[in-house]
């Protein structure tokens, strides 16, 4: 739940005077200050000196949800550090999946755990694509799909995204019809932030099936799409029974640190997951973090409700600001994810992400790391307080046309 703030009525204790009644004051979830923020060990907060505003990797500078912290004292409280039972957490999810969504699947039946999600789509890639076979992903993407695709001993087919963005559907034709075994898709789309349609991802369901193409989609932005626009599951159209998605908690309620995820297979693809290992699926995920996740499905929904509010205000600010400091910056406003993809191409800067550093001492995500036809691009990361991302801003407008 939000922590709310009594406020006083009046400006005098007692006086009965001064302005109308308060009733309560929602505590923005995006307000820590860098002082508390640089007592943090995680990759953010150490991979650079102090005097760097790190708005890279997809940590939020967030407290843990009320609900989360209380599950994580009691774990620590009774000593439960043991290994996991049950399916609580698949279970949470296809709850919270019905409510936000309206999809609904067998959690029993459909899904397992997996450590986390990058894990599973290595498992599943593994298990699905001969060496040589080819994998579509769609540049610009993150980062680390270009690896996993590779260490699975695939041929990568790169089938980029349109200039606004969107999935290239007739590109995705030609692209199977040449022979293709699996599309990792990643949805909502990071770094762009893009929310894909019910139309478009029932399209390339129906192409994926006519193929005999396996659509992997890691879905793990997904309950941070809004407000005013709202995700569509891949499993939830058309051909999506033939798909497979991976979902965690993690970055929506900042548990990165906690591993955990689940696979979730359409009913034509159930025979991958019981293809999976014990050890690799429920004997590798964390009981702790699986507390944790199943916390925050069932008693966190609040929170994400504000915290989805304040990352817009977010990107709205973001927008303000680049056309007050850095107008030559291109910014596509997008609500699937808490990044933002910048097109710095007519800064004429070499690597725009490395002059940010060394010279704004503001550190962002190198677009070229997302696709070979982004090096003029960078990512930033807006999940932290509104008075971060204006300093950064700012200091990346001054490094480019000086003090103001």
């Amino acid at each position: 739940m939000p922590v709310i703030v009594a406020c006083p009525t009046d400006g005098s204790p007692g006086s009965g005077l001064g302005p109308a009644p308060i009733v309560g004051r929602v505590e923005p979830i995006l307000s820590l200050d860098l002082t508390t923020l640089h007592r943090r060990t995680s990759m953010k907060w150490r991979r650079y000196p102090e005097d760097v505003l790190p708005l890279w990797v997809a940590e939020m500078d967030t407290p843990l949800a009320p609900a989360v912290r209380e599950e994580l004292l009691r774990v620590v409280t009774e000593g439960d550090t043991g290994y996991p039972e049950g399916n609580a957490y698949a279970e949470a999810f296809a709850v919270f999946a019905a409510e936000e969504w309206g999809w609904t699947f067998d959690p029993a039946r459909q899904a397992v755990l997996s450590p986390d999600v990058m894990q599973g789509i290595a498992m599943l890639l593994a298990q699905a694509v001969r060496p040589g076979e080819r994998v579509v992903i769609n540049s610009p993407v993150y980062a680390p799909f270009w690896a996993v695709v590779r260490n699975a001993g695939a041929e990568l087919v790169d089938v980029p995204l349109t200039e606004e963005g969107r999935l290239d559907l007739d590109a995705h034709e030609a692209a199977y019809a040449q022979g293709v075994a699996v599309h990792l898709l990643s949805s909502p789309h990071n770094p762009t932030g893009v929310v894909h349609t019910r139309e478009e991802l029932t399209r390339l369901a129906e192409l994926a099936r006519r193929h005999d193409v396996l659509l992997l989609a890691d879905e793990i932005h997904s309950p941070l799409v809004g407000p005013g626009e709202r995700f569509v599951p891949l499993l939830d159209v058309p051909g999506g029974e033939h798909a497979i998605s991976l979902v965690s908690a993690s970055k929506a309620w900042n548990l990165a640190g906690l591993k955990g995820a689940l696979i979730i297979a359409g009913p034509e693809q159930l025979e991958q997951l019981r293809a999976l290992s014990y050890e690799s699926t429920r004997g590798a995920a964390s009981h702790v973090a699986l507390r944790a996740h199943t916390a925050a499905l069932t008693g966190a929904r609040d929170w994400l409700v504000q915290l989805r509010t304040e990352l817009q205000a977010n990107r709205e600010l973001l927008d303000r600001l680049l056309a007050d400091h850095l107008p030559a910056v291109r910014h596509r406003l997008s609500r699937g994810t808490y990044l933002a993809w910048l097109d710095c191409r007519e800064l004429g800067l070499a690597n725009p992400a490395r002059h940010f550093l060394d010279e704004a001492r503001v550190a962002l995500n190198d677009g070229a790391a997302f696709g070979p036809r982004t090096a003029g691009f960078a990512r930033i990361n807006l999940a932290t307080s509104p008075a971060i991302i204006t300093e950064a801003v700012t200091r990346m407008g001054r490094s480019v046309s000086g003090p103001r």
